[in-house]
Formats: structure tokens, C-alpha cells, sequence
């Protein structure tokens, strides 16, 4: 059965959920107030990102029964998401402790990796390293690190769902070059989804992602990432290098905060972006920025990489050279 039909349902229901999900957060007085710590000057509604979760596990959910996604990534996807997703709207309400959070962070990524398999192994200069139970609590790090330097990074207007549609549209493409189409369906609807809500959030943004809306990105990108290395080594390597922007800018701030001795669980603006939206005093450059680095300059690296003409590791490595030049450039992690 053709599936492709869910793209635009996905894109309309996430558009159209976002618009209520505007109202509600008026009525209910969600709304972000600026103060020392904030990238934005304007009250605004909070909580839009429950548009994306929504829309994507409805679309899985209608997938797998249809048996167009298979049931074991499918069981991944909704456990993990959807705690992360209900973890976060909770903490977007009222704020919820520290170690709590990272509790559920950690469940979450277990359930995930129980159906993924864990970490496959990994291609590097030509051998191939399987590093059993260590790879598997790597990989438990690795998803939620990855869904919380998303929560990090979605800091100004639009910058977290640009994020997303390049590294779901781009990861597409791969998936076509590899001969593996087949995985392409599930980064086409995560990316559908978000840019019906990234009609509300385009600067000036109209409502912010929320907690539930960028953690269910980071876990959600994550582990389609480690669905991807079971399909092709190579992939994994991709998706590291398509992630590139928020992975340094996020990693060196944190770096750079746990040398000073800062409290990194803390609010704070000392991300490159956040420097960057202040010395230009707009949100829609840095934001542009991004996405024209995400296909100008990593996505060709990572059609390389999956090509089989460059190391993965290699790839990374000059992937995210001159993005650690740039981190340098505005600051990342100086105290403000």
C-alpha cells in the first residue's frame, strides 16, 4: 500500500494542531516571559512541539499496521517518544528535578535500545568493531545526550525545526543512495511534521517548541540513527556528521561550562547560536545559517561517507572542524 499520502496529512494535522495547541497555551497563560536568561523579547506561547509528537506517532502508528514500518522500530519510536514527550509537557507545566528528568531519560533510552538491538557495530578505516555490552550503555549515552543538547539548542525562533527537516530530508536522500528507500518513510514524516509546525515557529515565532517537542526530536532523530547503522554501518557515521551543528555548538558549550564549574543543568545563553542572535540582533540569520550548513556543507560530506569515498570517522572529523572554528568564533560556552 502507498504510504506517501501521509507526508502532507502529516505536515496539515501537525499545522492545524499547532494553531490549537496556540490557543491553549494562551488560555492556560503558558507562555514564555522573557527574562535575563531568554533569546526572545516577547512573551510567547510554549508547548507547540506536542503538534510533532502527535502527528508523527499517529502516522507510525498507522504505518506499522499497514506494515509498512516494521513492529520492533515502531515499539521503539512510540515507548521512547512518548515518555520523553509526557516527560517534558510535564516539566513545560511545572518544573520537575534535575535527576528525575535525567531518570527518565535514561528508562526511555533503555526501552529504545531494547528493540533497536543496542549499538550495531561500527565501521572504522576499513574494520568493523563490535563493541558488545559497552556499545550498548555508549548508546544509552548517546540518545540522551542527543535529546538534550536538542533541548539546548532550541533556544531562538525556528532554529531547532530547521534542524530536523534538513537531517530528515537529508537522511532521505541517503537512504535512496544505499540502496535502502525502504527507512526513508519514517525521517520523511518526522520531517513533514515539523514543517507544519514550523509554519507557527519561523521567526518571529508565533509559539516555542517546548520541552515535549525538542526532547521527543532528539530521541526520535536518535534512534533512527541507530536503526540506520543496523541497516549500514556507514549511516551512523551520516547521521553524526548530518547532526553536526548541534552536536558541537551544544558539546563544546557544555565542555567549556564543566571547566568553569557551572551548575550545566541551569538556563543559561552561552551557546555559539545564542552569541550569534545577539551580535546580529535577529534570530532569522543565525537560523538561515544553520540550514544553509546543513545542506551546503554536511549533507555533501555525508553523501560522501555513505558513498563509500570517505571514512566515516574521517567525514566527522572534517565535518566538524571548521564547526569548532565557528563555536570558537561566538563564544561558545564564555560566561555571559
Amino acid at each position: 500500500m502507498n504510504m506517501w499520502w501521509l507526508l502532507p496529512a502529516c505536515a496539515v494535522i501537525a499545522l492545524l494542531l499547532t494553531g490549537a495547541l496556540r490557543q491553549y497555551a494562551l488560555v492556560r497563560s503558558l507562555i514564555d516571559v522573557p527574562n535575563a536568561r531568554s533569546s526572545h523579547a516577547v512573551p510567547t506561547p510554549r508547548g507547540g512541539g506536542v503538534s510533532i509528537v502527535v502527528s508523527f506517532l499517529a502516522a507510525l502508528m498507522f504505518a506499522a499496521s499497514m506494515g509498512a514500518v516494521a513492529w520492533p522500530i515502531t515499539w521503539a519510536l512510540l515507548g521512547a517518544g512518548i515518555g520523553i514527550a509526557v516527560l517534558g509537557f510535564m516539566d513545560d507545566h511545572g518544573h520537575i528535578v534535575a535527576r528525575w528528568r535525567l531518570l527518565g531519560h535514561f528508562i526511555a533510552a533503555s526501552w529504545a535500545l531494547y528493540y533497536v538491538g543496542g549499538l550495531p557495530p561500527l565501521a572504522i578505516f576499513g574494520f568493523v568493531f563490535d563493541l558488545g555490552w559497552f556499545g550498548h550503555v555508549l548508546a544509552a549515552f548517546y540518545l540522551v545526550w542527543l535529546l538534550n543538547l536538542y533541548n539546548f539548542m532550541d533556544g531562538i525562533d525556528g532554529i531547532a525545526s530547521v534542524e530536523a527537516i534538513c537531517t530528515c530530508l537529508s537522511a532521505a536522500l541517503l537512504y535512496w543512495l544505499t540502496g535502502n528507500g525502504a527507512l526513508a518513510l519514517l525521517p520523511l514524516l518526522l520531517g513533514f511534521a515539523v514543517s507544519g509546525f514550523l509554519y507557527w515557529n519561523f521567526p518571529a515565532a508565533r509559539i516555542f517548541m517546548g520541552d515535549a517537542g525538542s526532547g521527543f526530536l532528539g530521541i526520535t532523530l536518535g534512534v533512527l540513527s541507530l536503526q540506520a547503522a543496523c541497516a549500514a554501518p556507514q549511516l551512523l557515521w551520516s547521521w553524526l556528521i548530518l547532526l553536526g551543528v548541534f552536536i558541537v555548538d551544544a558539546t563544546w558549550t557544555l565542555f567549556r561550562r564543566l571547566l568553569r564549574g557551572d551548575k550545566v543543568y541551569e538556563a543559561h545563553r552561552s551557546h555559539a547560536y545564542q552569541f550569534a542572535s545577539r551580535q546580529y540582533k535577529k534570530h532569522l540569520p543565525v537560523t538561515l545559517t544553520v540550514g544553509a550548513i546543513n545542506l551546503a556543507w554536511l549533507l555533501p560530506i555525508a553523501i560522501l561517507v555513505t558513498s563509500g569515498y570517505l571514512d566515516g570517522l574521517l567525514g566527522v572529523l572534517i565535518a566538524y572542524t571548521p564547526l569548532a572554528l565557528l563555536a570558537v568564533k561566538f563564544n561558545a560556552g564564555a560566561k555571559e
